[in-house]
């Protein structure tokens, strides 16, 4: 079972690997595998004793000899025809075939290492249970003595990983994100536009933005800028941004926000957009430029902060996202449908990743909420938790891959890989517009609980373009593998993996649809944002 396990672990899945993280992922595969070997060999003997059955000595090191040789035969076949899987899986997201043989040579022997600690650390803990049984086995029965142990061993190593390792580690990155929040990158000074969070007129002070508000605001477009790339005149875009240390909860950080919106004059641009964070508060270049050069500058663009952890420990405490998500927006929602209709700013949402789940949290998972109070939205890189993302993929036209569901007619939410999925459904498109990026290979968007037991959709066929024919389901397994492609999620090109580069220009285009905005101005736009940084997972 560890050899089978080891062999599977090598298979295809959805993003390449470099030889050391698929040596970690085989050695702990592998040690699975044993384990439930393990329980099958015991279960075995039982059954065997009980019928009266009794296997020679002989034949028992006979066939320990036969598998031990087809294990390593099998081992090293595998690990050299996993190249060829490999150089598949690198040719889907773009990247070249090749892979360094030697170094993919030395995946049995981290694999080996892996597991061998592993088994350690569990024949250490059997030992430590043998040691609580057999004291007891003298004053109670068997049976009794037996479970005593093991309750007493999993109230240990659950105490031992929860209060101590997990505690430890969590508080390790809390504090080390702690201090980085409050740092200010290069280059990055405070904004002296009243158009602008942090700026001297600004009621949420420029020390207490945290590192990613400082570096939406004090990188903000200019109106030069946009004129510069448009040759029409323009306004100085508005960038709200209320920070965890401007004011102490979700719904104090959410009215300073609104106070900032009727400061910097936000509620009379024509466009006003409601922007989800991801875990360290940080707002995509990506998704936040385009809609400024789009409009001319008339537009606002408002976000709180709700952590300064990593996405991938946020994550674990998604209620803060989404009560900040939900403070947010309905308190600019709550300002903005008391404006005359005639002259309300268009109400947009947008996220990515956690920040995606944030914003939807905000809607209450509803398609009527979302068409009923926003004018659109695009969330980019939506996680398997997302609870409108859940509802209109579950609820997709039969027939519709998973990784670009058609929802109803097409009428108001599109999936996009490429530009050309909005016209996917060929039919008409009205108002308001929602559109969500998801790349066939991103593990953010796929990884999910119930990767464990149930084979998903996203493998029938026809797959995304960027999912390796060759890749399959194993339960557990793909569970496995799919939660360690989190690592290489940013690792890949953009339009694969966790990268989607400048598709949200064009999908801001679509959502919006400015007066007089053309195919060519978004292609050229896309090539002036195309060096913008993305968020990684460790934002």
């Amino acid at each position: 079972m560890a050899v089978l396990c080891y062999c599977l672990s090598l298979t295809p899945s959805l993003l390449p690997r470099s030889w050391w993280l698929q040596g970690i992922v085989a050695g702990v595969s592998a040690v699975v595998g044993y384990a439930v070997g393990a329980v099958l060999e015991t279960l075995a003997r039982s059954l065997l004793r009980w019928a009266g059955f009794r296997i020679r000595p002989r034949v028992r090191r006979i066939v320990r000899a036969a598998l031990g040789t087809l294990g390593a035969a099998a081992v090293v076949a595998v690990t050299a025809w996993s190249v060829r899987w490999e150089g598949e899986v690198r040719r889907a997201v773009t990247l070249p075939p090749q892979v360094v043989w030697w170094q993919w040579a030395l995946v049995p022997v981290v694999a080996a290492l892996v597991a061998t600690v592993l088994l350690l650390i569990g024949r250490t803990v059997r030992l430590g249970t043998r040691l609580v049984v057999r004291p007891l086995g003298v004053r109670v029965p068997r049976p009794v003595a037996y479970a005593t142990g093991v309750a007493l061993a999993a109230f240990v190593i659950v105490g031992i990983l929860q209060g101590f390792l997990l505690r430890g580690a969590l508080d390790a990155v809390e504090s080390a994100a702690s201090l980085a929040d409050q740092g200010t990158a290069e280059g990055v000074h405070q904004p002296r536009l009243p158009t602008l969070s942090g700026s001297p007129r600004s009621a949420a002070p420029w020390d207490t933005l945290g590192a990613r508000g400082r570096d939406f605001v004090g990188t903000a477009t200019t109106r030069a800028d946009i004129t510069a790339f448009t040759g029409r005149p323009a306004k100085d875009p508005v960038r709200v941004y209320v920070g965890l240390r401007t004011a102490d909860t979700p719904g104090e950080r959410a009215a300073l926000a609104v106070r900032e919106l009727e400061r910097t004059g936000g509620f009379s641009r024509k466009i006003l957009a409601v922007m989800g964070t991801t875990g360290t508060g940080w707002i995509n270049d990506q998704g936040s430029k385009p809609l400024e050069y789009l409009w001319d500058g008339d537009t606002a663009e408002v976000a709180v902060q709700y952590s300064y952890l990593p996405s991938w420990v946020s994550a674990l405490t998604e209620d803060e996202a989404a009560a900040t998500g939900r403070a947010l927006f309905d308190a600019v929602h709550e300002k903005w449908r008391t404006l005359p209709a005639g002259s309300r700013p268009r109400l947009v949402v947008y996220g990515e990743s956690l920040g995606s789940f944030s914003m939807e949290s905000a809607l209450g998972g509803s398609p009527a909420t979302l068409i009923s109070q926003t004018g659109g939205a695009l969330f980019v890189g939506p996680t398997y938790d997302n609870p409108l993302w859940k509802k209109v993929t579950a609820d997709r036209q039969p027939g519709s891959p998973e990784w670009r569901p058609v929802v109803g007619d097409g009428a108001h939410v599109r999936f996009a890989q490429v530009p050309a999925d909005y016209a996917v459904p060929p039919a008409p498109w009205g108002d308001p517009r929602a559109v969500y990026l998801q790349n066939g290979s991103d593990p953010v968007v796929w990884w999910s609980p119930a990767l464990a037991f149930h084979r998903p959709d996203w493998l029938d066929p026809p797959r995304a373009r960027d999912v390796s024919p060759a890749m399959r389901w194993y339960p557990l397994l793909t569970f496995w593998q799919v939660a360690c492609d989190l690592a290489g999620a940013d690792s890949v090109p953009d339009g694969y993996g966790h990268r989607y580069g400048t598709l949200p220009t064009s999908a801001w285009a679509e959502v919006t649809r400015p007066p007089g905005w053309t195919a060519a101005d978004t292609a050229r736009l896309a090539g002036l944002l195309e060096s913008v940084r993305e968020p990684g997972l460790l934002d």
